[in-house]
């Protein structure tokens, strides 16, 4: 008997996968290249616990109000209690981690659908609106921050790009809320073109995912997230900040702000699991724009990691039986209507 086809989508994945662990390989290899391993090990050894400790609390503190902004962004689709949210959402950063190329990002969604009557294509909308509030939260408080700084022009540019596109996205998101019915006609004309066999599916898919964009049709709403977006990165930065200290580098006030954002754009790369590579790469590219050696860079980024990473897995883990979940099964969720 012949082994059964394997299908497009799965050979994709695979693809997808294999590539991002390869990618974060390279990534490694110019991580390490030109470190002095005794003075990596020596900084390591002189952190100062303290300080790394409040960096965890603020963390935490930093993971706890993403799953109540998610809980804001989800309610006009249904409420979810907030033990349910944190819990989805430290078994789903648990996925983004554990899973390469950014894979489990499907996790949140997926899990939020199985514990609330919310489809999953519309939390699938609700984190799209989630990234764009982060992404523009995010450029607007590096572009407040380092403009006047000494910081090289081409990353005060491409902030100012970013900005600018992340800034029409939300546009974009908007005119889809408030002209939904004229969109969701032009959407299915070009749905209609497509083989009857994914035709209706595809067009319930597009419905339940814009009822995930709900949330920016409230202006008040809106800037109460807006709000919760800036506390949550400046949290972030604070972290970061207090690392900094711990680790004995003094730097200026913008350091952490350019740390986060090269950190930010470094991670949505889809490689290995757990950002290895891509993670410490973006660190030492972010503080050799302070004159950090590169050993001592690399100490940092590894600190930062191990500590980022530990509290994610740890939270994850706890969480994990009470929320079980397989690529598959996300899949075959997200195509059903």
């Amino acid at each position: 008997m012949e082994p059964p086809a394997r299908s497009d989508s799965g050979i994709f994945l695979n693809k997808k996968i294999i590539a991002g662990i390869l990618l974060g390989l390279v990534l490694v290899y110019l991580s390490v290249r030109g470190i002095d391993l005794r003075q990596t090990l020596s900084s390591l050894a002189d952190v100062r616990l303290p300080w790394a400790a409040f960096c965890v609390v603020m963390l935490f503190i930093m993971q706890a109000l993403r799953s109540y902004r998610w809980g804001v962004i989800l309610d006009p689709l249904g409420k979810v209690d907030q033990t349910t949210l944190f819990s989805v959402t430290c078994v789903g950063f648990l996925a983004i981690a554990a899973i390469p190329a950014r894979l489990g990002e499907l996790a949140r969604p997926y899990l939020i659908a199985r514990k609330s009557p919310i489809k999953m294509s519309s939390a699938l909308g609700a984190v799209v609106v989630e990234r764009v509030l982060d992404s523009l939260t995010v450029l607007l408080l590096v572009l407040i921050v380092v403009i006047g700084q000494d910081v090289p022009g081409w990353l005060i540019k491409s902030a100012v790009l970013f900005f600018l596109l992340t800034l029409a996205m939300l546009g974009f998101t908007v005119i889809l809320v408030w002209r939904r019915e004229r969109a969701i006609i032009v959407m299915s004309w070009f749905v209609r073109k497509l083989p009857q066999r994914i035709a209706p599916a595809l067009e319930a898919l597009i419905h339940h995912f814009l009822d995930g964009f709900s949330s920016v049709k409230n202006i008040r709403r809106l800037l109460y997230l807006f709000f919760l977006s800036a506390l949550i990165w400046t949290i972030d930065v604070a972290a970061i900040y207090v690392l900094l200290l711990a680790f004995g580098l003094h730097l200026p006030p913008s350091a952490p702000f350019v740390v986060m954002i090269l950190l930010i754009a470094g991670i949505a790369i889809p490689t290995a699991p757990g950002f290895i590579g891509n993670w410490h790469y973006a660190c030492i590219l972010a503080l050799s724009l302070y004159d950090v050696g590169r050993s001592e860079a690399f100490s940092f980024a590894l600190g930062y990691h191990f500590l980022s990473m530990a509290l994610v897995v740890a939270l994850g883990v706890i969480f994990l039986p009470f929320h079980r979940f397989s690529l598959a099964e996300m899949k075959h969720q997200l195509s059903s209507k």
